[in-house]
């Protein structure tokens, strides 16, 4: 299958006229976390449906109906932060998108030193060609087979923290396992599915014991969860692509969650977004394994997912849009003003929210 377009809600967003500013809001610096909470499970969570309730992570469980499902996204973050040098000049590349034929997009700076045919060193051997140079300080690099690729960078890569936590130095050995999911299997993405991060194995027992079944999927994150919306009109947004999969038992426990009476909650907008791009017109899962480049604005029509756990996100961003298109525009902006007012910590390291869907923009 192909890369599935979100057109209608590209449509929608034209004909509402809505732009990057009707997504805005004040943060506080002091309120982006750069350090997890510590037990995961022991972060805050805010409850956002018509009330707005203040919860803790650990009390998940009781959020859930024995028909549920809870949708987790098992990619797992590589190293793919890299420094070498170019005729003696210095390079760091981010990788965020394994094409198909092995070779990788990257963002590299500075990438306007570099030109095509171009070899970057890293070390030990270690290198990488630049085949081509796009916008942005992007470039497409070809390293040896991914076996080895996957190797070299466990040894030689960094963590590719968001660009919002800073550390002198780069990623501590920390970092390595807090921006990883307890349940990471599959290698492949740059960002993490931050709305995992918050999972402990007690936590899963937990949801476990109350009925609730785990339905696993993989998208594997790209580093363009990053970038910023440059546009004022949202429907003129590039959204950028990312590569999923979801097989016939994952969509046939979500299949039949849902005609059992239960919801499917995602953890995260990554998997929202698989979910959602997998779905027929009347809700069904199909099996998927593709690249998605879904963008879901307010006014979309949701076919899958019921309820969405999720991470605070920064303003102006794609994941707002999104968060705004499932549980209502003014419930999220009331719902972010008050996390700011009682200091909920945002983005990747911080507290969590529990989205109920809203049937109209609430």
């Amino acid at each position: 299958m192909g890369v599935v377009l979100n057109r209608a809600a590209n449509r929608t967003g034209e004909e509402r006229g809505l732009t990057t500013d009707d997504f805005d809001f004040d943060l506080p610096a002091d309120l982006i976390a750069a350090e997890p909470a510590r037990p995961r499970d022991s972060a805050r969570m805010l409850e956002v449906s018509d009330v707005l309730t203040d919860r803790s992570v650990s009390d998940l469980p009781s959020l859930l109906r024995p028909d549920d499902v809870l949708v987790i996204n098992d990619t797992r973050v590589i190293p793919a932060r890299l420094r070498g040098t170019r005729r003696g000049a210095k390079v760091e590349v981010t990788l965020h998108k394994a094409e198909a034929d092995g070779r990788w997009r990257a963002f590299a700076r500075p990438a306007r030193k570099l030109s095509p045919e171009d070899v970057i060193d890293f070390v030990d051997g270690f290198t990488a060609r630049v085949d081509e140079k796009g916008d942005g300080g992007e470039v497409l690099l070809s390293f040896p087979g991914n076996d080895a690729l996957f190797a070299a960078l466990e040894r030689h890569g960094e963590m590719p923290l968001p660009p919002y936590i800073s550390r002198d130095g780069g990623a501590t050995r920390a970092d390595d396992d807090d921006y990883q999911t307890v349940y990471a299997v599959h290698k492949g993405a740059v960002a993490a599915p931050t709305a995992g991060l918050h999972f402990t194995d007690r936590l899963m027992d937990a949801v476990r014991a109350t009925g609730v079944r785990f339905a696993t999927v993989t998208l594997h994150v790209g580093a363009g969860t990053f970038l910023p919306v440059k546009v004022d009109r949202i429907a003129e947004h590039r959204m950028h692509s990312e590569w999923g999969r979801i097989d016939s038992a994952t969509a046939e426990t979500i299949n039949a969650a849902r005609a059992a009476g239960g919801r499917a909650i995602a953890v995260g907008t990554t998997s929202l977004r698989l979910l959602e791009s997998a779905a027929s017109v009347d809700g069904d899962i199909r099996p998927f394994e593709a690249d998605t480049d879904i963008f879901i604005t307010p006014g979309y029509r949701f076919r899958a997912v019921d309820a969405l756990m999720t991470n605070f996100h920064l303003p102006r961003s794609t994941l707002f849009m999104l968060v705004s298109a499932l549980a209502g525009t003014n419930r999220m902006k009331n719902a972010y003003a008050h996390a700011i007012r009682e200091k909920y910590r945002f983005y990747s390291y911080g507290d969590s929210s529990f989205l109920h869907r809203a049937d109209h923009d609430a």
